[in-house]
């Protein structure tokens, strides 16, 4: 990676959520002390063209080139401008799996942002995103919260979902744990357990242990939880979790997440 730094590439559908996804973004930037940050956005032909004749198409793909270029700059622009940094961008048109697996392929980002979604439009211009990301990108991938977004350069609380020990081997999270002036939050899901919380070493950090038994209800106390402490960001080791424990984690954890997987560290 040049000069150890991180490139960040925020997957946006341009929506009104956009501006939110982005101050997320760079809040994850100032929390890893640099970086670059590039939006992508893919639009489907049709949305452009429809069913008209090829010269038309044409002037349509056109028109909508421009101004889907002049849209991008007005949100980026101000928000730019605020924080006092370089944000790249870049968009297609074309099937939006196969752009962006492109995307991934050519420019490898060592972290993809997403926004969420509800749980049935979790997507991208109609295409269901996830899981072509976990597949295809080997670094790390962040959730944004619409409600609850990272706001840039203020502190922040961070979580960790099932997995305390050794987290000060995966270099990425460490990165997070000292740049944080707040406790750790440790969030344990186990069977059979009468434990409330406690406070552990990890990381030589104060942490404040979390555990709640495993049931129907664990993911939404988690997420009570994590809103009472207002924590602001939940790392989740993907390695320990199949699809759907990842997906309903997703859908029922009302905070920004990042996705890790130990095998496949960003340094």
């Amino acid at each position: 990676m040049e000069n150890n730094k991180y490139k960040i590439v925020l997957l946006s559908d341009l929506k009104k959520s956009t501006e939110s996804e982005l101050k997320s973004t760079i809040s994850l930037l100032n929390m890893l002390d640099g970086g670059k940050i590039t939006l992508f956005h893919v639009k489907k032909p049709t949305e452009v063209v429809g069913r008209e004749s090829q010269l038309s198409a044409m002037r349509s793909i056109n028109e909508e080139h421009i101004e889907t270029n002049k849209t991008i700059e007005n949100l980026i622009n101000p928000i730019a401008k605020e924080y006092n940094l370089n944000i790249n961008y870049s968009f297609a048109f074309g099937n939006v799996k196969n752009e962006i697996q492109t995307y991934i392929n050519e420019h490898k980002p060592d972290i993809i942002v997403l926004g969420k979604r509800k749980p049935k439009t979790f997507n991208i211009t109609g295409d269901n995103i996830t899981d072509l990301v976990m597949k295809k990108h080997d670094g790390v991938i962040m959730i944004a919260s619409e409600e609850h977004p990272l706001q840039p350069n203020r502190d922040f609380s961070l979580g960790i979902l099932n997995k305390a020990e050794n987290v000060s081997s995966i270099n990425f999270v460490e990165d997070l744990i000292n740049k944080s002036n707040q406790p750790l939050k440790s969030f344990k899901i186990l069977k059979n357990t009468n434990k409330t919380s406690k406070e552990v070493p990890v990381s030589n950090k104060k942490t404040v242990e979390y555990v709640f038994e495993n049931g129907n209800n664990a993911l939404n106390n988690v997420s009570k939880y994590a809103t009472k402490n207002n924590i602001n960001l939940m790392c989740v080791d993907t390695r320990k979790q199949n699809k759907t424990n990842i997906k309903n984690i997703i859908n029922n954890l009302n905070v920004s997440l990042l996705l890790t997987n130990e095998q496949k560290p960003v340094l």
